[in-house]
């Protein structure tokens, strides 16, 4: 699929920028978030239950997330299959202990109703967070995961398709944009924050 334009601007939106700073530069007093960590971003979301969801829940464990949006015939269900396919490759401490979460970027549509039948849908099942915010909100996420995306005509997304793993502060430990199979080098970088307790 045809990635948008990157928007310079947009990336560098609240704390998009933090997402190019090394993992050691995140260094925090005990507690306190690391400065480029995603869960600075305090980004108020909604999950597929209706309940009110912030990022920072996360903190202690480690996070695959990517975005989506529900009406995607095409790349989105290719993510759904990648992650399923990603934790079934993990031993089955590292998989029990990931959360996953998928954020919506068609906030429009995806309702509450609409995230809860997607989930069903994709088999999803408590280890997955489907979320939504306001438009606003989505492009922060998406800035701070260099997520590109554009709403076509049609009503259709172009969108890249990024699947990050955050570590247990919520620093990007590494990302991949492989879909359809397991990515190696994603698997392994779960091994090793795996191996790092909070």
């Amino acid at each position: 699929m045809n990635h948008p334009t990157f928007n310079r601007r947009e990336a560098m939106l609240s704390l998009g920028a933090l997402a190019c700073l090394p993992l050691a530069a995140g260094a925090a007093q005990p507690g306190a978030t690391p400065g480029n960590s995603i869960y600075q971003l305090h980004a108020a979301l909604t999950d597929q239950d209706g309940h009110p969801f912030e990022l920072e829940l996360l903190r202690g464990t480690p996070v695959l997330v990517s975005m989506f949006y529900s009406s995607c015939q095409m790349v989105c269900p290719m993510v759904f299959e990648t992650i399923h396919s990603t934790l079934k490759a993990l031993p089955a401490d590292e998989r029990s202990e990931m959360k996953v979460v998928m954020i919506s970027f068609d906030p429009a549509r995806d309702s509450v109703a609409v995230l809860k039948k997607t989930a069903g849908v994709r088999n999803c099942d408590a280890q997955w967070t489907l979320a939504r915010g306001d438009e606003s909100t989505s492009r922060k996420i998406a800035a701070a995961l260099n997520i590109q995306y554009r709403r076509l005509s049609d009503g259709e997304f172009n969108h890249s398709t990024i699947i990050t793993l955050l570590d247990r502060e919520g620093r990007i430990a590494s990302r991949t944009g492989k879909l359809g199979t397991v990515d190696t080098a994603l698997v392994k970088a779960v091994h090793e924050v795996h191996a790092v307790k909070g």
